[in-house]
């Protein structure tokens, strides 16, 4: 079977996180690959004072991984997820094929734009945008002399 790409979002524990940076994400990353997975990306999001209590817990760190894993295996990895006592909450979407490649590349660079993407990202030239004097089409000019 042909193998997807995928993203997951994992909330940790705080305290475990703290306690020791590489476990957890390493455990997960374990999941995937015990699985058959490959592990694209794995970083570190962002360490955060969560909306609400969960588990008990007010703060957690937000890890993010990219992988290929066939989509008949997604389920075993949730249970795994579900089970893990310093997983706090987790999240796997499906990458559109279409996406993988740029979203990939963001994702390796650590979100950082690169040059191409700057680059392509001009603004409009001036003949573009429509004159701000100039009345929008949908709306009729209004003429004191036509009014009266």
């Amino acid at each position: 079977m042909a193998q997807n790409v995928y993203e997951g979002l994992f909330i940790f524990d705080a305290n475990k996180f703290a306690r020791d940076h590489e476990a957890l994400p390493k455990a997960v990353e374990e999941m995937i690959t015990s699985e058959g997975g490959e592990v694209v990306v794995s970083r570190l999001w962002e360490e955060r004072r969560l909306a609400y209590a969960i588990k008990g817990q007010r703060k957690g760190a937000y890890w993010l991984i990219y992988f290929r894993q066939d989509g008949e295996k997604i389920t075993a990895l949730n249970r795994a997820c579900e089970l893990k006592s310093g997983v706090l909450r987790h999240l796997v979407l499906k990458i559109h094929p279409r996406l993988e490649e740029p979203i990939l590349e963001h994702a390796a660079a650590g979100g950082v734009p690169t040059d191409e993407a700057v680059e392509g990202a001009e603004a409009p030239a001036e003949g573009d945008a429509p004159a701000a004097d100039t009345p929008a089409a949908d709306t009729p000019a209004t003429d004191a002399a036509a009014t009266e």
